[in-house]
């Protein structure tokens, strides 16, 4: 994973940290992401898509992009690329929404 990802991956979790407990940040994130990735720390950040499930009964989980081959890969690639955010996401339902 190069440093820029691990800055966005960063700045993703404080995102979601904060709009767990700031329902105006909560509303800017969904809104407008950009805005809300800058608010902690991240300009010019790939486009990416907030959505509220609060209150909601049906989840949405985006699945990892695709990998060449999976075969040739040690368990530890493994768990990085399946486990996206998930272990620092389970207590604000990260990666799960609608």
């Amino acid at each position: 994973m190069t440093n820029q990802e691990q800055e966005l991956n960063t700045a993703i979790r404080e995102v979601l940290k904060r709009s767990v407990s700031d329902p105006d940040f909560r509303q800017l994130a969904i809104k407008n992401s950009s805005a809300a990735l800058e608010k902690v720390g991240i300009k010019n950040a790939t486009p990416i898509t907030f959505v509220d499930n609060y209150g909601k009964s049906q989840k949405t989980v985006v699945l990892p992009d695709p990998i060449g081959n999976a075969e040739s890969l040690t368990e530890e690639e493994l768990e990085r690329v399946a486990g996206g955010l998930a272990p620092s996401c389970e207590a604000t339902s990260c990666g799960t929404s609608h």
